[in-house]
């Protein structure tokens, strides 16, 4: 049965967390900022688990042993849609973990060159400059023009003098890279990309053929890198991502976002379990579900058996990976009638948080009810009156992605104090 800790003066621990962190806090807004907002359920920022989550408790115990032995390494990976591609929701939590403990952060790990296409948002915290044309190919569309992996996305370039830089803007989280993995491939064998430091030109190390990709080793860099393909006349070269690697001990935060992303979408990437094996997941956040209940015909049922199909997918590499469900947030769609539009509230939004707990409790989970917190059933208008929301009434502002991202991260925290003290007096009982 699922359970909720109530947590006592919890607004007035917010209001302690932030202030103490000082000049590491990365938002103009802290949540004690927004408490005089009636409508947002801050005693629903909990995560919501079963006391013998014990995938859950795994989870934190490895992220304590990091702590006390300097050893080893975890992966957290966050997926989703637009959500998660803008990355203010994801970097919001990645900041929170690492920046208030400085001796976990590790690698930077995977990223994506969206903006290297036309019409693509970049997250925040990297922007890409591109030389030569590409173009994009997304999960969302099918048939794909050519196979897809973890990332749900592609870029392809046949110009021969294309390049990318990529520029880590994010002043305050500096990763070290000492690896740079290039996951894609070329129509032809003779194209081999290289990576550039500065003036430094460096080749692949290791080239597989099977995986498709390119090994760079004893790279230094924390700032930029550029990627010159070196395609030859008339032919291509496929980018699915790139992993960033170091050998310090840490976390590592992983966002996988692609616009319009449904669960579909990524059950169709041929290459998504084979691309697992770069990260061994230790916590996926799932964050997908907007997009599968925007339509009319929504199926709980369905939802939750695609659900089921995804996290497989990651058990099969992990099968000690804990699970975090978040709720789609409110939503509203624009309804057209008699030559007139109207907004009228997604009434999905209630049936995807009921499968959100359901799969919480078949994987030993827990749920980040963002539903709940918003207040519910019509809550987003009263977020985008109060600059919390746009006016497309499913996408949040960057203020209102940077207060569910620290309300996130204070509720994963909350939830490894409570988990640890329960675990400890079970284990006291049993004595």
């Amino acid at each position: 049965m699922m359970v909720k800790k109530a947590v006592s003066a919890i607004i007035l621990s917010f209001i302690f967390f932030n202030v103490s962190i000082g000049q590491t806090d990365t938002t103009s807004e802290r949540i004690s900022d927004f408490v005089s907002y009636p409508f947002i359920n801050f005693y629903a920022d909990t995560l919501i688990t079963e006391y013998d989550s014990s995938l859950l408790t795994h989870f934190f115990n490895k992220w304590d042993k990091i702590v006390k032995t300097k050893e080893g390494n975890l992966n957290i990976i966050h997926i989703g849609g637009s959500h998660v591609q803008a990355g203010t929701f994801p970097h919001t939590i990645r900041q929170q973990i690492l920046l208030k403990n400085p001796d976990l952060i590790g690698e930077r790990g995977l990223i994506f060159p969206y903006s290297a296409a036309p019409k693509s948002n970049n997250p925040i915290d990297y922007r890409v400059r591109s030389i030569g044309s590409f173009s994009i190919v997304r999960n969302v569309f099918t048939p794909h023009e050519v196979p897809l992996g973890l990332t749900g996305v592609a870029v392809i370039t046949e110009d021969t003098l294309a390049e990318l830089r990529i520029i880590f803007t994010d002043s305050l989280l500096k990763f070290e890279t000492e690896e740079l993995i290039l996951m894609g491939y070329s129509d032809s064998s003779y194209i081999v990309p290289t990576i550039w430091i500065d003036s430094l030109e460096y080749f692949p190390t290791k080239i597989d053929t099977i995986k498709k990709r390119f090994y760079y080793e004893s790279l230094h860099f924390t700032d930029s890198f550029t990627v010159r393909f070196n395609c030859s006349q008339g032919e291509r070269f496929i980018t699915n991502g790139f992993y960033l690697k170091n050998s310090k001990p840490g976390i590592t935060y992983h966002s996988i976002g692609v616009n319009g992303a449904a669960l579909p979408s990524f059950l169709r990437c041929e290459n998504f379990e084979q691309d697992l094996d770069l990260i061994y997941p230790d916590l996926v956040i799932m964050g997908i579900g907007v997009n599968d209940a925007s339509g009319p015909n929504f199926d709980p049922e369905e939802f939750k058996n695609n659900y089921l199909v995804l996290i497989e997918k990651f058990q099969k590499v992990n099968p000690e990976c804990a699970f975090i469900f978040v709720t789609n947030n409110d939503t509203y769609k624009r309804v057209r009638r008699k030559r007139k539009v109207y907004w009228t509230n997604n009434i999905n939004g209630k049936k995807v948080q009921q499968v959100m707990y359901e799969l919480a409790s078949i994987t030993q989970g827990a749920v980040f009810d963002q539903y709940h917190i918003m207040g519910g059933a019509k809550s987003m208008y009263q977020w985008m009156q109060k600059g919390l929301a746009q006016r497309d009434r499913v996408h949040f502002t960057r203020k209102g992605y940077q207060l569910m991202g620290m309300l996130f991260h204070d509720a994963l925290m909350e939830s490894k104090i409570r988990l640890d003290n329960y675990n400890t007096n079970k284990d006291n009982s049993e004595l």
